[in-house]
């Protein structure tokens, strides 16, 4: 975040990134930067941010706008009919993530490493008895975890875990779990990686209202802004938690969801 005096993060504007100019580059040297630094620190922390915006980026094609958290089934179910109680309904899913995901989000995140993914990745399937919530979750972890691997080439274990799904039938690669872990992985600490993951819920669930022209894109972003405060409550309530406090506290948008695949026309998977 910036401020008046020009700080990203506590990182000083001022403090410029060491570039390498090669004689292919047809860059005006007049151009730079004044003030070069080569701090190794400074540049390792502004890579993290570009990496925290580039997973948050709705253009990262992992599959997340295929799923629409139950809404479109709570819509033809009447329990959703206006933009009132679409908010009350993305509040609902925020508090029911927080509670049952954010546990194992948030153990990936600590421990990024294949033996303990494997093991909640194991607890997870068993703790999501709806079939429609466990095959999403499924869909968008495979595909975060495909396109992570050949995004950031750069940490050799997301190779290594792509592999060993491919590998073992015994992985079944949840989504709250291979986030915690990747974002482990590139160095983003726990709290930013709860927070992003209560983001990304909260902004393809509206995503998800907007193309059932539940709302309007100006009103999504109008819901989305209110929303933000009590996401935050949310996420102090239920960050840091071990995954054997992971619990349900929607029960019924959990059943709604669940009725997804007996809806006549529908247009997303979830």
């Amino acid at each position: 975040m910036s401020n008046v005096n020009g700080t990203v993060d506590g990182v000083s504007a001022n403090s410029a990134i060491a570039i390498d100019i090669t004689e292919d580059q047809h860059h005006d040297v007049d151009e730079l930067p004044v003030d070069i630094c080569e701090e190794t620190s400074s540049i390792s922390h502004i890579c993290s941010r570009w990496n925290l915006w580039q997973m948050l980026d709705s253009v990262l094609p992992t599959g997340g706008f295929a799923h629409s958290y139950g809404l479109e089934a709570a819509v033809q179910a009447q329990i959703v009919p206006n933009p009132e109680a679409l908010e009350a309904f993305a509040v609902n899913t925020l508090e029911n993530t927080g509670s049952l995901l954010l546990p194992f989000v948030y153990r990936g995140n600590r421990f990024p490493n294949i033996e303990d993914w494997i093991k909640i990745d194991q607890i997870l399937h068993a703790t999501l008895t709806n079939g429609v919530a466990r095959k999403a979750s499924i869909s968008q972890g495979s595909a975060l975890l495909r396109v992570a691997s050949t995004v950031f080439v750069e940490i050799p274990e997301l190779k290594h875990m792509r592999e060993c799904a491919r590998k073992r039938g015994i992985v079944h690669v949840h989504h709250a779990s291979v986030f915690g872990i990747i974002c482990g992985l590139l160095g983003f600490d726990s709290f930013t990686t709860q927070q992003a993951y209560l983001f990304m819920t909260l902004r393809d669930l509206l995503s998800a209202a907007t193309r059932l022209n539940l709302i309007g894109p100006l009103e999504s972003a109008s819901i989305q802004h209110r929303i933000f405060k009590v996401a935050d409550r949310i996420l102090k309530r239920h960050m840091n938690h071990s995954i054997e406090e992971a619990n349900q506290t929607a029960p019924l948008l959990d059943t709604v969801q669940g009725c997804h695949d007996y809806l006549f026309s529908r247009l997303f998977r979830s």
